[in-house]
């Protein structure tokens, strides 16, 4: 299986920010391969250079056989970009919009029409295909760009962070709707912070921090490295939180992590049945009060949390939320 995609010590810097430092991976032809990590490890900046976007100030990549700067204008031709805000004409209907990009693909008006109506019936926008976006809903506007990276049918796709800002059913609506579109043998490059996304949709996983690849794997591969089961003890006040950290203590095997603000306590174990027991028995003994108490595998937010010592889930959303701009972070995101 050759590689759709390509990236050697690939470098950007902005001024004193070093947005990409040595960024090296590639992405074997019809799999997906999730880019994690917060505002700041570089993940949009590497999509921005493989997308022809930016011109990285060292290293190498290439996209569908093509090197992004060398072979940037025959590149354009074979890829799909969906970036974090959808890029749509809020004066056009849906179908205008789509119309548009195939004849920017010079795809001819008669296969434009005919591609639109097509990806309009797949993402389930028919019914508003001659409506104008700017009344569109968040999750209807990022299925109408997702459509619009489709309207070529690349080969390559990128999707930047596809599900920021979407409600649970929108996102898990996007979710098989990508799903089904590597199913028939397309090659996909996601950004994330969503550890759920990432499980969801990636064959390989790829942890990114300060421009630099720390980790990668398949999800389970990931998990694995993080090993063991969790207890995960919920109390029912503030007060039996101490009583509940000491009964955990005797059987961790790592670092316990405390939620006050949801009286939840992880710690991970080994021989976890016994080790639940044994500690259901000594909180029933000391009086503590239990709300909820389970063994469960690790998530790759806890991988996150290990590696990189800060969870990524949600951080990406809420920072452009508060409208922080500039170049340096815009860049960096």
């Amino acid at each position: 299986m050759s590689d759709a995609i390509t990236a050697e010590g690939l470098v950007k810097r902005y001024g004193g920010v070093t947005a990409l430092d040595g960024l090296s991976f590639t992405v074997p032809r019809g799999t997906v391969l999730a880019l994690l990590g917060p505002n700041g490890a570089g993940k949009t900046t590497a999509v921005r250079v493989l997308t022809t976007l930016l011109r990285p100030d060292g290293g190498r990549a290439t996209v569908a056989g093509h090197d992004v700067v060398e072979d940037a204008r025959r590149l354009r031709a074979h890829i799909g970009l969906s970036g974090q805000y959808a890029a749509v004409d809020e004066h056009l209907t849906g179908a205008e919009n789509l119309e548009m990009v195939g004849r920017l693909y010079h795809l001819g008006a008669k296969r434009s029409k005919a591609r639109a109506r097509e990806l309009l019936e797949r993402f389930g926008l028919a019914d508003a295909a001659d409506r104008p976006v700017k009344g569109y809903s968040g999750g209807m506007r990022r299925r109408i760009d997702l459509a619009g990276a489709l309207v070529a049918d690349p080969p390559v796709l990128f999707l930047d962070e596809p599900s920021t800002g979407l409600d649970p059913r929108a996102r898990a609506a996007l979710w098989d709707t990508v799903s089904d579109l590597v199913a028939g043998g397309g090659t996909l490059l996601l950004t994330t912070q969503y550890m759920e996304e990432a499980d969801r949709l990636a064959d390989q996983v790829m942890v990114v921090d300060h421009g630099r690849a720390i980790a990668r794997g398949t999800p389970d591969e990931l998990k694995d490295r993080v090993g063991g089961n969790r207890i995960e003890l919920t109390v029912t006040g503030a007060d039996e939180l101490e009583p509940a950290r000491q009964a955990l203590a005797w059987v961790a095997v790592g670092a316990m992590r405390t939620a006050p603000e949801s009286l939840r306590i992880t710690v991970p174990v080994t021989d976890g049945p016994e080790a639940l027991r044994r500690v259901l028995g000594r909180l029933a003994e000391d009086g503590v009060r239990v709300r909820d108490a389970g063994l469960r595998r690790p998530t790759l937010d806890d991988v996150y949390l290990t590696l990189t010592g800060h969870r990524a889930s949600g951080a990406g959303e809420q920072a452009r939320q508060t409208g922080r701009t500039g170049q340096a972070e815009e860049a960096l995101r």
